[in-house]
């Protein structure tokens, strides 16, 4: 014989599984997404015609998903020192292309040629980074709609 309270516990049970299971769904799609969402194309921060050449010393560096950056303290024309963030492909990619997380070094002086921000800051897109001991790696995220690496000066 069955008793009243037997299916309404069953019902409270099958209730919380499923909000249970519908929480869990909802927190793997929010955690999957959040890169993607965050992720930007070249196109959309950067200006494929504005080619520019930093020579400048590091003063910070970040490596970081999905991107890495680093700063440098370069002196223009005029004596004045601006800081530059230079946005670099993942630590993972970098290391694919021959980097080691120690090649940047704080107060080291560095070539960068990459491409200018759209809105005119002083933030670059870094395609390849000249080391002070001659080496030259590619640096830049490979993506579709990104120009190829700037010229040589």
């Amino acid at each position: 014989m069955k008793t009243a309270a037997t299916p309404v516990a069953r019902d409270c049970g099958d209730r919380v599984n499923i909000k249970s299971g519908v929480l869990l769904a909802a927190s793997l799609v929010a955690f999957i997404s959040t890169p993607a969402i965050a992720h930007h194309s070249f196109a959309a921060e950067f200006d494929g015609s504005k080619p520019v050449r930093l020579v400048g010393k590091i003063t910070r560096v970040a490596w970081t998903n999905p991107h890495s950056y680093f700063y440098l303290d370069v002196v223009d024309d005029k004596g004045n020192t601006t800081n530059w963030a230079c946005e670099g492909a993942s630590p993972i990619a970098l290391t694919r292309r021959g980097w080691k997380k120690g090649d940047l070094k704080l107060g080291d002086t560095i070539v960068v040629d990459g491409y200018r921000a759209r809105d005119g800051s002083r933030f670059i897109n870094a395609r390849r980074v000249t080391f002070p001991d001659g080496r030259s790696l590619d640096s830049g995220t490979p993506v579709e709609d990104a120009p190829p690496n700037p010229p040589s000066k």
